[in-house]
């Protein structure tokens, strides 16, 4: 086997083993169906990390003044 070979076969089990460590993490932590969630729950999972930056950065101002610009751009 010449060196290049040999190369691409370690590629091949370090892959092996990444992926089944994958699978194991998954398994063991429940890992859930891929695919996109529904917009509700992505909704539901960003509003309290938002509202905690806002509350410690004091940008309510700021997000008020992006929405308002939003809702022009818009029509509304």
């Amino acid at each position: 086997m010449n060196e290049r070979e040999r190369t691409m076969a370690d590629t091949a089990a370090r892959t092996m083993i990444r992926t089944q460590g994958r699978r194991a993490f998954g398994a063991a932590f429940g890992a859930r169906r891929s695919g996109p969630r529904h917009p509700l729950v992505a909704t539901a999972m960003v509003l309290p990390l938002a509202a905690l930056l806002v509350v410690v950065f004091g940008g309510w101002d700021a997000v008020v003044t992006q929405a308002s610009s939003v809702g022009v751009m818009l029509g509304r």
